[in-house]
C-alpha cells in the first residue's frame, strides 16, 4: 500500500500497491503492521457498509468523541463517491478545515480518518457502496455531527445534494454552538 497524507495530520490517502500479471492483479487491501508504520491505529472493530440508491446522496457529517472516537478507513466498492473528512481537533492546526476526494470502484483509492474527524460522502452514481472499516463502537452517545452545508466550513460538493436523512439535514450550525 502506498499512504498519501493529507493537508490534514493524520488523515492519508492509499493507494493499492498492484502486482499485476496476465490474470490481472493482487494487492494488499488493509495491513495493521503497515498501518501501525505510518502511526496510524490499526485495531479494526467493526466494518460496515453504506449503500446509495441515488446519486446526490449524501450521509454524514459524523464523528465520535471519546471516550468512544473512531479511525475508520473507508473504500468504495461499487459506482463513486466524493468522501470528505473534517478536522474536528480544537488544538489541530488544521482545526475546521475539510479535504474531499473522489473514491470509486475503478481508482480503487481508500482513505483513513483519523480519530476526531467528522466524515460524510455524497454518491456520485446511483447504487454507490462503501465499506468501512472502525476501530471503535459505534456509541450514541459519543456521536456528534457538523451540517453539511454548514457556512463556517464551506464543503464545496460536486453535485446537487438530492437526498439527505433529517438526523444529517439538522445537525446544529457550528456557529451556533455554545
Amino acid at each position: 500500500m502506498t499512504f498519501i497524507e493529507t493537508k490534514l495530520t493524520g488523515a492519508f490517502l492509499v493507494e493499492l500497491d498492484k502486482k499485476e500479471d496476465d490474470r490481472g492483479f493482487f494487492a494488499r487491501a488493509y495491513c495493521a503492521r503497515e498501518f501501525s508504520q505510518h502511526g496510524l491505529r490499526p485495531q479494526v472493530v467493526q466494518a460496515n457498509m453504506s449503500y446509495n440508491n441515488k446519486s446526490g446522496t449524501v450521509r454524514g457529517m459524523h464523528y465520535q468523541v471519546p471516550p468512544a472516537s473512531e479511525p475508520k478507513f473507508i473504500r468504495c466498492i461499487r459506482g463513486a463517491i466524493w468522501d470528505v473528512i473534517i478536522d474536528m481537533r480544537p488544538d489541530s492546526p488544521t482545526y475546521l478545515q475539510y479535504v474531499g476526494v473522489e473514491l470509486s470502484a475503478d481508482n480503487r483509492m481508500a482513505i483513513f480518518v483519523p480519530d476526531m474527524f467528522a466524515h460524510g460522502n455524497q454518491a456520485l452514481t446511483d447504487g454507490a457502496e462503501l465499506l468501512y472499516l472502525v476501530g471503535e463502537f459505534y456509541t450514541p452517545g459519543c456521536e456528534r455531527g457538523v451540517r453539511f452545508d454548514d457556512p463556517e466550513i464551506g464543503i464545496q460538493w460536486p453535485i446537487p445534494v438530492t437526498v439527505i436523512s433529517d438526523k444529517d439535514a439538522s445537525w446544529p450550525l457550528l456557529g451556533t454552538i455554545t
